[in-house]
């Protein structure tokens, strides 16, 4: 099967494609697209894909903008965190969607359905429909806000509120509270920026997410990024990726 992934987030990208190769060997992924510009152009100057995975938040906007700019004539599977109530409209209309974290077996489910189904083309009448829908429900998100955390052999209860941030490394997550206890939990970094409040919390690179009040200072580096000082300090530098530096200072600055 040969899929157009569109996704702004690199990381998302990778634990997708991982995903896609563990469901069907077989799977081609013919193209990564970040945006709508992008994705228009890779649409008008390459064959058309068999499936396209989309997510709804790109990096220029919302990707329902591409559906008035191109028309496509595959089967999409839109990844999304919208509530179930408020996506009702994606199955009426023939389309599909998949809410992050995604998982193999909720993957597998969708490509199962779209092999057995004959492709037609998603037209701005579906999607106009759509964007309807959703702006009439509203998002309905809720945050994580404690969380079991593992100290030895005993288990422990942490509020969100109480986390400084979460460090990843070597397959390990683990919690740092404000008190400077450190824990472990039984989630990744990607399952984590899906849980928790993005006005407290922030994916500053692949192995940190941090709380805004643990920053206590930001440094230039002389390559561009920012250097972060944090509360409690850590022996590892801390640094924000380049890609992130704009939304880093946009949610800092709330």
């Amino acid at each position: 099967m040969e899929i157009l992934i569109v996704e702004d987030e690199w990381l998302a990208v990778q634990k997708l494609t991982k995903l896609l190769q563990g469901v069907h060997q077989t799977t081609t992924i013919v193209g990564v697209t970040d945006g709508i510009k992008s994705t228009v152009e890779w649409l008008n100057t390459h064959s058309l894909p068999q499936l396209i995975l989309m997510d709804i938040e790109l990096s220029d906007g919302q990707c329902f903008d591409i559906f008035n700019l191109v028309h496509v004539k595959c089967p999409v599977i839109f990844t999304t965190s919208y509530d179930e109530y408020a996506i009702k409209s994606f199955m009426v209309h023939h389309l599909d969607y998949l809410l992050k974290p995604i998982t193999k077996h909720e993957l597998e489910q969708a490509l199962s359905k779209f092999q057995n189904l004959s492709s037609r083309a998603v037209t701005s009448v579906d999607v106009g429909y759509l964007v309807n829908d959703l702006n009439k429900q509203g998002r309905q998100q809720e945050f994580k806000n404690q969380f079991l955390a593992r100290s030895k052999q005993q288990l422990i209860s942490v509020d969100a509120a109480d986390v400084a941030y979460f460090f990843a490394k070597e397959g390990v997550t683990y919690l740092f509270t404000k008190d400077k206890t450190n824990y472990t939990v039984d989630y990744t970094l990607e399952a984590l920026e899906e849980l928790l409040e993005p006005k407290i919390f922030f994916r500053v690179n692949s192995q940190f997410i941090i709380n805004a009040r643990a920053v206590s200072k930001t440094h230039y580096l002389l390559n561009g990024k920012l250097k972060l000082d944090l509360k409690p300090g850590t022996a590892q530098e801390v640094t924000v990726s380049q890609d992130r530096i704009k939304e880093f200072k946009e949610w800092i600055g709330r």
